[in-house]
């Protein structure tokens, strides 16, 4: 009985290291805190007078979210909340966009993950919406959104960390 109990931890500590996990911890899966890099503000020009800037929460209890506005010298002219969480083993991404006034341009938008690197990551519609495609990475010391708009227009936002 006690070779037994004791080939059973040594094949489950094997397993564990095998596996990168100790049991009880969450698995391979992504995580929420592989986005932590995307935490902090970020701002750049997005036209002559405009600038979009995004201040992204610390990666903590399953979420990371940002608040992001437009502004130009006339006020601010959107503001949207990017909220991703993790659901069902895999990474959610909730987007949603208001106007001055907080008049909602358009109900939310469900993106699920498609790519996930080292520092960057990606998503795709999961419903209708402005986006077909919507990623971000830390290029350096660049932090890039990349989108693809539902009509196929793709660009990419180059910001730099705010002082």
């Amino acid at each position: 009985m006690r070779t037994m109990l004791l080939s059973l931890l040594l094949f489950m500590s094997a397993a564990a290291v095998a596996n990168g996990h100790l049991p009880g911890e969450k698995g391979s899966h992504p995580h929420i805190g592989s986005l932590a890099w995307m935490t902090g503000g970020w701002s750049g020009p997005i036209g002559p007078d405009t600038v979009l800037e995004e201040n992204w929460s610390t990666a903590t209890a399953g979420t990371i979210a940002s608040l992001v506005r437009i502004t130009s010298p006339e006020g601010t002219a959107m503001v949207e909340i990017v909220h991703i969480e993790e659901v069902e083993n895999t990474l959610e991404l909730h987007i949603q966009q208001w106007d001055s006034g907080f008049k909602p341009r358009s109900p939310a938008q469900k993106m699920r993950l498609s790519e996930l690197g080292e520092q960057s990551v990606a998503f795709t519609a999961a419903s209708p919406g402005g986006l077909k495609k919507l990623g971000y990475a830390l290029v350096g010391e660049e932090f890039h959104v990349r989108i693809k708009t539902a009509d196929d227009q793709e660009m990419v936002i180059k910001l730099a960390a705010k002082p």
